[in-house]
């Protein structure tokens, strides 16, 4: 009863199970705690774990949502209250992909916290010690890995909200071993593509012009990073797939992070981030400098599109939107993806109410349309990782495919971008409304299973 009254009202119960209401909750799930609703694995079950999963009554398991709870949503480290993040993920696989929900298993790998607030109290769940970092760590994944792989060899693993220094090596370690992906790197990339896709058509252009977006990206974590690494891939695609069509995609970022812009004059950059740094020839006629300002980079590089995943609620001030009237496009597009709702890096009434009727905006939390007045609407769409995750679980596996590859996952985001029909992207609705969730999700199994062969 409860998943069927979730499908018949999702636009009504999405942002309950899941953002912004999951954060919430995941918050103050040590005092809301009633009953275990996974399977808890800690770094003191070392050498237990093949034995526990058997523990579990599902002789099938299907899906698998796992997280360290180290970085959930825009909220940070919340230690084992993050299992919250994983039940809701999987709710959304059952309503949206019809998986069978005797058949899904959140997890919560518990290798302590350094919360200091959940550290001193005394209602907290997990371990109050500390995380482990470094072999220890990876060794615990590993262990985990190598279990649930044992008793359901053809299971699929989602990684959730891991750290940045742990969502890249982690997903690089087991992606070519396991049936396995990570959604705030591939999920948060293939939705962010998407938009971005469908900002070119609102255009008024065809997708192919999308390498031609001068993009300003704000946030260099596992999401950001892995926006521009995947819409980077995309443009050079489109370009001829060679090295030059690869650094032609390369330049049309600007990567702004805590500390300002990112370039080469940098020291000790983050690797990942490194082959986007801007570099010092580039620098002379932009007039940027390491650590400009998003303000400066946004008035000199006149972007597209800027693309917020810094969870910095308020990041695109007046004075960024401002700067973003003098776009080289005549329909601007601003997408503030960050989770929860207060990590919103703008408002869609602040976005609209700046920058006018043809502003294209889109964030990872639901806000309403604004009206504009004389009839006219500033559409508000959702890019969450939701239009994608469930859609490819079931793709991968009614594929049998053994590995969820880069080709499924483009697949999967070219879908979701030419899902619109011309009308609505003119109007610039880039998303389907929560109310269409069931079908597209329905529709991406077969880009799947396609790239899968």
């Amino acid at each position: 009863m409860y998943y069927k009254v979730l499908i018949n009202n999702i636009e009504e119960y999405a942002p309950i199970v899941y953002t912004p209401t999951v954060g919430l909750v995941c918050q103050n799930y040590s005092g809301l705690f009633r009953r275990p609703r996974g399977m808890y694995f800690s770094s003191e079950d070392r050498g237990e774990m093949m034995s526990m999963v058997y523990n579990w009554p599902a002789d099938q398991v299907d899906m698998i949502v796992v997280t360290d709870g180290s970085r959930i949503l825009g909220l940070g480290d919340l230690g084992v209250q993050g299992i919250g993040i994983a039940i809701g993920k999987l709710d959304l696989y059952v309503a949206a992909a019809g998986i069978n929900p005797q058949r899904v298993l959140p997890v919560m790998i518990d290798v302590g916290t350094n919360n200091e607030k959940l550290l001193k109290d005394p209602l907290y769940l997990g371990l109050q010690e500390h995380r482990l970092g470094g072999d220890e760590y990876v060794s615990v994944i590993d262990e985990f890995m190598e279990a649930v792989f044992t008793r359901w060899p053809n299971v699929i693993v989602q990684f959730e909200d891991f750290q940045s220094k742990w969502a890249f090596r982690l997903l690089q370690r087991y992606r070519k071993t396991y049936r396995m992906f990570n959604d705030d790197v591939q999920g948060t990339a293939g939705v962010a593509i998407a938009g971005l896709l469908g900002a070119v058509r609102a255009q008024g252009r065809p997708m192919i012009d999308f390498p031609k977006q001068r993009i300003v990206v704000a946030g260099a974590g596992s999401a950001g990073i892995g926006v521009v690494n995947a819409a980077s891939r995309t443009m050079a695609r489109m370009l001829g797939n060679n090295d030059v069509a690869f650094e032609s995609a390369r330049s049309q970022f600007w990567i702004v992070d805590a500390h300002g812009l990112i370039t080469e004059d940098r020291a000790d950059i983050d690797p990942d981030a490194r082959p986007f740094a801007r570099r010092k020839g580039e620098l002379g006629h932009q007039g940027l400098s390491e650590g400009a300002s998003l303000v400066e980079v946004v008035k000199k590089v006149k972007p597209d599109v800027i693309l917020g995943l810094s969870a910095v609620g308020g990041l695109f001030s007046k004075e960024v939107l401002e700067a973003l009237k003098d776009s080289s496009s005549s329909r601007p597009a601003i997408f503030a993806m960050s989770n929860p709702t207060k990590n919103a890096e703008c408002t869609p009434g602040e976005a609209f109410s700046i920058l006018g009727e043809k502003a294209i905006f889109a964030s990872g939390s639901p806000f309403h349309d604004v009206d504009l007045g004389d009839g006219k609407i500033g559409h508000s769409n959702q890019g969450n990782n939701m239009y994608l995750f469930p859609g490819i679980g079931l793709g991968t596996l009614l594929s049998g495919a053994r590995l969820i590859s880069d080709g499924m996952l483009q697949a999967a985001a070219e879908r979701l971008a030419s899902y619109m029909k011309e009308e609505e992207v003119l109007q610039g609705i880039i998303y389907p409304p929560i109310s269409r969730f069931y079908n597209f999700n329905s529709d991406f199994p077969v880009c799947v299973v396609c790239c899968a062969f």
